[in-house]
């Protein structure tokens, strides 16, 4: 499964990269994809483990940059 959200209040494109890293080093997740012009990521994921990894992800987002938030 692929799956597109914006982020809110992404201030750093090596914050953007350093997340881009750590969600792809999620176990399930295929591709992950961060574009800090844009404010988005892009997951693709197993399909059985999408909600988890989505829940994994926004604690990274959160741990590298407080701030930062995936709208879901």
């Amino acid at each position: 499964m692929k799956k597109t959200y914006k982020l809110v209040d992404l201030d750093c494109a090596n914050c953007a990269a350093k997340m881009e890293k750590a969600i792809n080093d999620i176990e399930g997740v295929k591709a992950a994809n961060i574009s800090f012009m844009a404010q988005k990521l892009t997951i693709d994921a197993v399909d059985e483990l999408f909600e988890d990894i989505l829940k994994q992800a926004a604690k990274v987002c959160k741990k590298i940059e407080p701030d930062c938030k995936i709208k879901i």
